[in-house]
């Protein structure tokens, strides 16, 4: 037996919902303080609001990547899908922060179910949208305890992760 979702456009208010632009590295050593938001949690790499990731020691103290760091890439999708999975949740956070995947999240922001409306609606960002689409969810998830596709389980496009086939 299916159960059928009531799926409602999803109406963020367009003056207060931040779409992330391209942030130019100068900006860094201008004399204007520049403050970042992070991912917080990794053990080993950070992904800031200004779509960089890094590794953990090489965050400033601002919160923002060091952007002259070797470790550090800029919307950088290694380890992540064409179906927007990725087995990093700082890789997933990053490549979700690129300009051109505003398009997409619109789209899914659109379709949003009425569980999700309620979750989307206190996302006030780009940033902040990424770092919940990332997080797994319940469509990472099969049978209740364990991932459809355990290499692939943060995702920020439409699709939730393929099934991976495995032996047990």
């Amino acid at each position: 037996m299916s159960e059928d979702i009531m799926v409602q456009p999803l109406n963020l208010p367009s003056q207060s919902f931040k779409w992330h632009t391209s942030w130019d590295k100068t900006n860094h050593s201008s004399s204007k303080i520049v403050s970042c938001r992070n991912s917080v949690q990794g053990k080993v790499l950070i992904a800031d609001d200004k779509g960089y990731v890094c590794s953990r020691h090489d965050v400033l103290s601002n919160g923002c990547c060091n952007v002259d760091s070797a470790s550090t890439n800029r919307y950088h999708c290694e380890s992540c899908h064409e179906n927007g999975c990725c087995s990093i949740y700082e890789y997933c956070i990053s490549c979700c922060l690129q300009p051109e995947k505003r398009v997409l999240l619109q789209k899914i922001l659109g379709k949003a179910s009425e569980t999700f409306n309620i979750l989307f609606a206190s996302i006030t960002d780009h940033f902040e949208l990424c770092l919940t689409k990332c997080r797994t969810s319940s469509q990472s998830v099969q049978h209740e305890n364990s991932y459809t596709d355990p290499k692939a389980k943060h995702c920020y496009g439409e699709s939730p992760p393929a099934v991976q086939l495995g032996s047990s």
